[in-house]
Parts: C-alpha cells; structure tokens; sequence
C-alpha cells in the first residue's frame, strides 16, 4: 500500500546532503583548510619581501616600512627604559599619535587640538619665567596665570564648535585665538594683573566676530517688522 502511495505521488526530489567532509570550490578543487591558507599567504609574503623583485611594489615599498617601525619602537622601548619621566613620555607621545592618527579626516578638529596643546604649552613656560623673574616662583608652573591661561585656551577650542554657524573654519578661529593668548601671555611677563583680563578680553571678541554672531545680527535687524510694508 506504501508503495502505491509513493508511486502516485511521483518521483521525489534528491536530498542534499547537510555538510560535507572535504569541502570543494564551484570547479571541483577541494577547499584548503583555514590555518593552511593563512599559511600559505604569510609564507609567499615573506618571500616576496626577502627577494625584493624589481617587477614587485609592494614588496618594495613595505620592507623600509616595516624596517622604520621597528626602529622606531626599539627607540621608544629603550627611550621608556630609562625611567618613570620617559615612560610617562613616551605615553603621552602615543597618545597624541594615536589621536592624530583617529582625527586625519577632521582637519580642523585635529589643528584646533594642536593649537590648543602648543599653547597650553607656551604660554605655561611664559608664566614660569615671569614668575621666576619677579622671585615668586615654587615650582617649573607655579603661579595662577598658568591655569587662567589653560581655562582659556579650553574656552577658545570649546567656543568655536558650539555655535551650528560659522562663518569662518572652526580651526583657523582656534588658531588666531590662541595666538592672541600667547601674545597676551608675553604681555603678562611684564604685567602679570592685566594678562588674563586682556586674554579674555581677546577671546570673546574673536570668537564673537568668527563665530557669526555679528553676522546673524545683521541678517536680524535686516528682516521687515511685522505690521511694516
């Protein structure tokens, strides 16, 4: 009765096995197992990079490549070696790298930070000396001008990206900010009291004519009142 059955219904599709033992490509080559391709790939790179053909590029660019990387971390190894300030160095230089490397598309976010590091820098050295100068100095960045100048330097690169309008580039903006800051910093060498006044003083007018703000008011005070022809 079974057989009957199955005959009436007709002939029945081939079942397709569920996996395979020995995997093969669409042209009957059997596939090479994972860890034997990688391999075999890492093997005819090797090679290719120790004969150094004259026809091959890529082995020609990557073998000072690799041979400048490797200089490079034996230099930072031994650098780091010598003790916990060259360490922390180091660190901190891997770091910037590491952000440089993370913002190569954002241009201008990578200039403003930049700008922002070198002028923290400078205008902390600018502050010690005066303090060194007039005798009042405890320590390589003693003196409250060194944090007031920090704060506006933060301020500057904090200011440039908030408004959604600019009219200029946030990074430029940053960059004559920070050169006003450093200015104002010389300034103070001589008179520390009005150093800061004058730095913010500085920021808030170029953020002010950077940012827009003139701009938007002009397009304001531009449109018709209401009730007016």
């Amino acid at each position: 009765m079974a057989r009957r059955i199955a005959r009436a219904a007709g002939p029945t599709a081939p079942t397709r096995p569920t996996h395979t033992t020995n995997p093969r490509h669409h042209d009957g080559r059997p596939k090479m197992p994972e860890h034997r391709r990688l391999g075999a790939v890492l093997t005819s790179r090797l090679g290719r990079l120790a004969a150094q053909r004259r026809d091959d590029p890529w082995a020609i660019r990557m073998l000072p490549r690799i041979a400048s990387v490797l200089a490079a971390g034996y230099t930072l190894f031994v650098f780091a070696s010598a003790g916990t300030e060259s360490l922390l160095t180091v660190c901190v230089v891997l770091a910037l790298a590491a952000v440089g490397w993370l913002l190569r598309r954002r241009a201008q976010l990578l200039l403003a930070l930049a700008s922002t590091v070198v002028t923290a820098a400078v205008t902390g050295y600018l502050a010690a000396t005066g303090d060194i100068a007039r005798g009042t100095a405890s320590g390589p960045l003693s003196g409250q001008a060194v944090f007031g100048y920090w704060a506006l330097a933060g301020m500057v690169l904090l200011g440039a990206w908030m408004p959604r309008e600019h009219s200029g580039r946030r990074g430029v903006t940053v960059v004559v900010a920070d050169v006003f800051l450093i200015i104002c910093s010389g300034v103070g060498t001589v008179f520390p009291a009005a150093s800061i006044p004058l730095g913010f003083l500085c920021a808030v007018v170029i953020l002010t004519v950077r940012g827009g703000a003139i701009t938007a008011v002009r397009r304001r005070s531009k449109r018709p009142r209401n009730g007016t022809v």
